[in-house]
């Protein structure tokens, strides 16, 4: 035997199989093997069957991973490297991966109905029809969206859970992908929607060039792209080389663009508008979510050694962010560019909660995301709901009277803007509150007083919808309220949430508490 041959027989003696933990990374494998179903489906099902298999398989994928990670969320203290160290299941993880599925199964109800012209194969070939004017793009592509869903929220869930850099990489393209395409499917404003999805590939592309170029400097810096090996080379040497704050600037560009920061805040606005509404909710709810998530885990975990470094650049950030979302709102006759710029602000308000670097930061962001998604996700279902012969009445102007017309639906939405305001008695005043207290508590006082004139800035915008809405004269030709069962079942789900989490607050900041108790694994 040759002397290579003897080499290469020891080397792949060494080789050993990678040990994957299946239950820690059961509820992410489920999301992921059913969208691998779905697309199955659709490539040998027929057309006509697609979206009765779909949406119940898409249904049953989500509520299974949820069912899982209730089962892994009730053992003492999940905190687990999984996946040889790429994966960290612990509580806070399980909470906003809870949080994820439960929105996404809300946002499911506004995909699937077929009264809203999302996914109605026969009558979104006719020209004219609901499907045709409101919907997402019809045939083939509106039933490939149900695993293009699911590989975006699989792809929030590991993005959440990401322990090292690449693996968060691989996980922001997963999930932005998908989210790319599915802005583009709307039928009606079709370039509209286009331009969004191009506007939105483009900028993303950027933003993850910046988050991959700030991983290679960090690994240059600490020799491992772990998060805990970044924390232990940045805790044993004085933390201002160039190398490494230069990592810090561009890692934090590509996970702020997620959150929608200012100065990255561009796309919000022109996405938000042009994608189909139901995309859009999904979006502005889980993307938030996983986007938040995985920016506490890098800064509590891999930079929590900096803190002094990175915090005096993310008080900035969060105080242009506060400010550049109300402000700019005030100009928007659009309800959902009006409702982008309200996210940017509320993007802000969750910067506060990162800012406190604490347990009760860690909690009040939580509690606030939680809050904060059901709410949205019942703003935009609303927004569906009020339709006029060119689809959905955008417009502010087409919403004059609409109390008079339909006082109900008009009163919910109110109460949805008054939540976002942070009016005490909803989710919303809860939401804020809890990072607010947090913020200051961490020694962050002047950007609490900056986030509540931003809040006041805020109630304006919020308060002139309602005045609209009630006091002003409905026109002859206003546009009609269209009600169906899924639509109305996410806006009652969305404010009966808002309710709950307003009036009796305490068993969710309980949950939150308790999963920021064990903060995150290293």
């Amino acid at each position: 035997m040759t002397g290579s041959a003897v080499l290469n027989t020891v080397a792949i003696g060494d080789i050993q199989a990678p040990h994957l933990e299946y239950g820690q990374l059961g509820p992410m494998l489920l999301v992921f093997g059913v969208a691998v179903l779905g697309v199955l489906v659709e490539a040998l099902v027929g057309r006509g069957w697609r979206q009765f298999i779909q949406v119940p398989l898409t249904f049953a994928g989500l509520a299974g991973a949820f069912v899982w990670i209730l089962v892994l969320g009730v053992k003492d203290k999940p905190l687990h490297v999984a996946a040889e160290g790429a994966v960290g299941v612990d509580a806070p993880t399980l909470f906003l991966q809870g949080t994820i599925l439960v929105l996404a199964l809300v946002s499911l109800l506004l995909i699937a109905d077929r009264q809203n012209g999302a996914f109605t194969p026969q009558a979104s070939a006719l020209p004219g029809s609901d499907a045709e004017r409101e919907g997402i793009a019809s045939g083939t592509v509106q039933s490939e969206l149900y695993p293009l869903m699911l590989f975006a929220v699989g792809g929030m869930m590991l993005f959440t859970a990401a322990n090292d850099l690449l693996t968060m990489f691989v996980a922001l393209e997963v999930m932005s992908l998908p989210l790319y395409i599915m802005c583009g499917l709307a039928r009606r404003r079709r370039l509209l929607s286009q331009e969004a999805a191009v506007k939105y590939f483009l900028l993303g592309a950027f933003s993850s060039a910046f988050f991959l170029y700030g991983t290679a400097l960090l690994y240059g810096y600490a020799g491992s792209v772990r998060l805990s090996d970044i924390a232990t080379a940045t805790g044993n040497n004085a933390g201002s080389e160039p190398l490494l704050l230069a990592g810090i600037a561009l890692l934090s560009v590509g996970l702020l663009f997620k959150l929608g920061a200012v100065p990255f805040q561009a796309w919000k606005p022109d996405v938000y508008q042009g994608a189909p509404t139901p995309v859009t909710a999904l979006m502005a709810s889980c993307t938030l979510v996983a986007a938040v998530g995985a920016t506490l885990r890098v800064f509590y975990v891999a930079l929590e050694n900096m803190s002094w470094d990175w915090r005096p650049m993310m008080w900035g950030v969060a105080i242009l962010t506060m400010l550049v979302g109300a402000i700019i709102a005030i100009t928007q006759t659009d309800l959902k560019r009006m409702l982008a710029y309200s996210s940017i602000a509320h993007a802000g308000f969750l910067l506060t909660g990162v800012i406190a670097t604490s347990q009760a930061g860690l909690s009040g962001t939580l509690f606030y995301l939680a809050a904060y998604g059901f709410t949205t996700i019942g703003a935009f279902a609303v927004i569906t709901m009020v339709r006029d012969a060119g689809g959905e009445a955008g417009h502010l102007s087409r919403w004059a009277g609409l109390g008079k017309r339909s006082p109900v639906v008009a009163g919910v939405f109110a109460f949805f803007l008054l939540a976002f305001a942070g009016i005490p008695l909803t989710s919303g005043f809860t939401g804020k509150f809890a990072v607010f207290k947090a913020a200051i508590d961490g020694g962050a006082t002047p950007l609490v007083v900056v986030g509540v004139i931003s809040s006041a800035i805020a109630a304006f915008f919020y308060l002139r919808v309602i005045v609209v809405m009630f006091f002003s004269e409905p026109a002859a030709d206003g546009p009609a309220v269209v009600t169906t069962i899924p639509t109305a079942a996410a806006v009652a789900l969305g404010a009966t949430v808002t309710v709950v989490l307003g009036v009796l607050p305490q068993p969710m900041l309980d949950v939150a508490g308790q999963a920021a108790s064990h903060l995150f694994v290293r």
